[in-house]
């Protein structure tokens, strides 16, 4: 009994064991700490990603599978399972569990700063700027005015109407890496939506931190000395990392040859600075987790250390450490203590805080013209909630600024609030819908005599070459110049945020770009070489590969594109396929290009080898019409031979045509004139007719065509029409469907075929998107002309930068 009346005692518990000897020497190994936390992060692993599996097809982002994870494995669920509790989860392991999950907290914390790009805050322009001070200010203002009436119109509990002050004061927080992880489970990353979202979140995270930090100095302690020195100790961490630690960091990427991996010393280094910068927070009374995330905002994104950074920490930090993290977390709450009442003024506050950041999303965005439904679907997004306002939240119940009952409510607020707003998402922002048209942009609707627009996507450097011949091959010309669109498709890696960078040559080269320079200078030294009849535009894009057609889709429709040409994703001299992601990729942009797409198979050896021999494969078709088409053009250029070979069914039966096989069937046979006519009397152009009875035939045919002397041979993906049974049977030997029956034979490797290829897909039009995989998909063709003007520019769409 101490001075106070107050008993104060001890309890005795018996130290538990680190390692087991084995069941064989008779130990429990459940008792012993080392694998007690073993089969708690296998187990909380294990039943996050099943659930995670299960909710993803449902719209559910990867919070919502965490926190229902951690609630599973949680007290309230636990405590009724005795053997449960006893094997896995005594409390005899909680201190080594908690430990873990914190330390596994720190480094994900640490990673979400690296892949933050601070400056995207200096970039964001006003939209972004007015946007995310609103998101944030308006549901504090209605949060404050809500608590305040409910304070003096419900009586209630002295610690819910302590902890609902707080409550309020916290439930306009917001921050941009769960945003950006909700937009990234979502696929919305390289949408309109998610670039604005991407910059606002930036605008109104940096409000949340200062706000929270605010919060939890003027509510932790007593005493205006103690928060003077705590304040001061903030500045002098932010000082250390900014002044000391930034700069060695700079000096490690500096001593970083390009394309060559970070040396591990370094990364030991970086991990010093971490636990070095977690202890001085603990030190001077701020959140251990402080510091790491300055930290991490320090580190220069991307490679080389922060890519190295995220790919040796990220996968196992997040599938591995923090399911642990969200056990511990969800294990402070209790459901058995909610009373209803709390429950529902507490929901309330939470209810009215989502409707107050969609309020303050929605109003400025249609200040700045933005549709209301791309202004609701961003509300949306803005009032998602994550693992930040989960750690926000046990900060302050820690700090005993919020009581456990509290605690559970909100957290359950939150699932309710997240599991709504995603498959909401899901379901009324669709990025295709945004370059969907039902105009036709493609090289037959493209007048002869006008600009060409083409846009190019290329992975490798080695691809140059080919793509520069076949500029070539399209034949420049002052009166029909080609606007050449160039994208360099990179891995987003060590960062959250896509990123679109334009080349643009008298600008300051950015830091982003320099993985660009050699395949850049080729085509700007190209351009300079047929100055006045090829207009190069070049781009960068930075994104993850399950999203990346989205940038090349969008670009296209801005630009306005006729074709987009992709590479092929296996090289020719490989035996084995090793850019699966490139040809996903590629199948993407088959099926939601705004215009037409060509697939370049290249074969050349030497990047002196030119195109100049043509050989074009015709069985009838949009997609041999398309190829037909930029056939025409090609033969303008003096220096080319074009061959037309096209291939007739025989059929000792009358053969019976319905309307739209007739239309089709006149279509072919005027693009079959416009060659012969513009080729008559020019020996560079032939044209054959060759006529195959059955599919034997037609692959003999291939097989012979495969033996001339092209340099170049070109053919549609899909065959429609008559000469459709001439595939019959082929189509099940298909190794790769996005090259169609021609192309795939072709390629193939017991091919004798030493051309490169062309394989042409005709603009598919917004009302048939669903491009299936055979050849014999029926195009609706229309002959709506789009007159192309001779601008650099295209319709811009938001969000603009400025």
């Amino acid at each position: 009994m101490d001075a106070g009346g107050e008993f104060r005692g001890l309890i005795c518990d018996p130290t538990i064991g680190i390692q087991s000897k084995g069941v064989f020497f008779g130990d429990n190994p459940f008792k012993f700490s080392t694998p007690a936390l073993m089969s708690q992060m296998s187990l909380s692993s294990l039943v996050i990603a099943a659930l995670q599996f299960f909710l993803t097809p449902l719209g559910q982002s990867a919070f919502v599978s965490q926190i229902i994870g951690g609630i599973v494995l949680g007290a309230s669920f636990v405590e009724g399972n005795t053997l449960l509790k006893k094997m896995f989860f005594s409390k005899k392991s909680s201190y080594v569990n908690q430990t873990v999950s914190l330390f596994g907290c720190m480094l994900f914390l640490f990673l979400v700063g690296v892949k933050t790009d601070p400056s995207m805050i200096r970039k964001s322009g006003k939209k972004a700027v007015a946007i995310g001070l609103s998101a944030f200010f308006v549901p504090l203002l209605i949060n404050t005015v809500l608590v305040t009436v409910l304070s003096r119109c419900i009586p209630m509990e002295p610690a819910l109407q302590k902890s609902l002050l707080v409550v309020a004061a916290l439930q306009s927080v917001s921050s941009y890496h769960v945003i950006a992880c909700l937009l990234a489970d979502l696929k919305l990353l390289n949408s309109e939506l998610g670039r604005l979202a991407v910059s606002t979140s930036m605008v109104s995270g940096t409000c949340s931190w200062f706000w929270v930090v605010l919060v939890f100095a003027v509510n932790h302690g007593s005493g205006n000395s103690r928060h003077v020195w705590m304040t001061l100790c903030l500045i002098a961490m932010l000082i250390l990392i900014i002044c000391i630690l930034r700069p060695i960091l700079i000096w490690i990427v500096r001593h970083t040859a390009q394309e060559k991996p970070i040396k591990e010393g370094y990364i030991v280094v970086v991990f010093l600075m971490v636990t070095g910068c977690s202890f001085f927070g603990e030190v001077v009374g701020q959140h251990f987790l402080f510091g790491p995330m300055l930290l991490g905002l320090a580190v220069p994104d991307g490679p080389p250390l922060g890519s190295a950074l995220v790919e040796k920490l990220d996968t196992y930090v997040s599938n591995i450490l923090l399911p642990i993290y969200f056990v511990v977390s969800c294990g402070r709450m209790n459901l058995g203590v909610i009373e209803m009442k709390n429950f529902g003024v507490l929901q309330m506050v939470g209810v009215v805080g989502a409707v107050g950041k969609l309020i303050g999303t929605i109003v400025p965005s249609l200040y700045y013209k933005i549709p209301l439904e791309d202004s609701f679907c961003l509300g949306l997004v803005m009032s998602a909630q994550g693992i930040i306002e989960v750690q926000v939240l046990t900060r302050a119940m820690l700090l005993n600024m919020v009581d456990e009952q509290s605690y559970t409510i909100m957290v359950i607020s939150m699932v309710l609030t997240t599991g709504t707003i995603s498959p909401i998402l899901k379901l009324l922002y669709r990025p295709s819908h945004r370059y969907m048209t039902h105009k036709k942009r493609t090289i037959q609707q493209s007048r002869r005599d006008a600009e060409l627009r083409l846009l190019a996507c290329i992975h490798h450097e080695r691809t140059t070459p080919s793509l520069i011949s076949l500029l070539k091959l399209s034949n420049p010309t002052p009166k029909t110049p080609i606007s050449f669109y160039l994208v360099h498709l990179l891995q987003l890696s060590g960062r959250s945020s896509p990123l679109l960078v334009a080349h643009h040559p008298k600008r300051r080269r950015s830091s982003h770009s320099s993985s660009s320079d050699h395949i850049v200078n080729a085509f700007r030294s190209f351009e300079q070489q047929n100055r006045g009849t090829v207009t190069v535009s070049p781009f960068t894009a930075i994104s993850a590969y399950a999203t990346m057609h989205d940038d090349v889709c969008e670009l296209a429709a801005t630009k306005r594109a006729a074709m987009v040409l992709v590479p092929f994703h296996k090289h020719y001299m490989e035996e084995v396929d090793t850019d699966a992601a490139i040809q996903s990729v590629n199948r993407n942009i088959l099926r939601k290009a705004p215009c037409s797409v060509g697939i370049l198979v290249d074969k050349t050896v030497t990047s002196k080898e030119d195109f100049r021999s043509v050989g074009v494969i015709f069985l009838g078709g949009a997609d041999d019409r398309e190829v037909l088409a930029y056939a025409l053009r090609m033969a303008g250029n003096p220096d080319v031979n074009v061959t037309v070979l096209r291939y007739v069914m025989i059929s000792s039966k009358k053969t019976s045509y319905s309307s739209k096989n007739v239309k089709e069937k006149e279509m072919d046979d005027f693009m079959i004139r416009e060659f012969r006519k513009q080729s008559e009397g020019n020996k560079r152009h032939i044209y054959k007719e060759e006529k195959v009875k059955d599919s034997v035939g037609m692959v003999e045919a291939i097989r012979s065509a495969e033996k001339s002397s092209f340099d170049l041979i070109m053919a549609g993906r899909r065959h429609t029409g008559a000469e459709s049974p001439l595939l019959a049977g082929i189509t099940a030997w298909e190794e790769f469907p996005e090259l169609g029956v021609i192309g795939d034979m072709l390629r193939s490797s017991d091919s004798d075929c030493s051309a490169s290829v062309l394989v042409v897909q005709q603009q598919v039009l917004a009302g048939d998107r669903a491009v299936p995989e055979s050849p014999k998909h029926l195009m609706k063709s229309s002959f709506a002309v789009v007159d192309i003007p001779k601008d650099g520019g295209g319709n811009k769409v938001w969000p603009v930068s400025s």
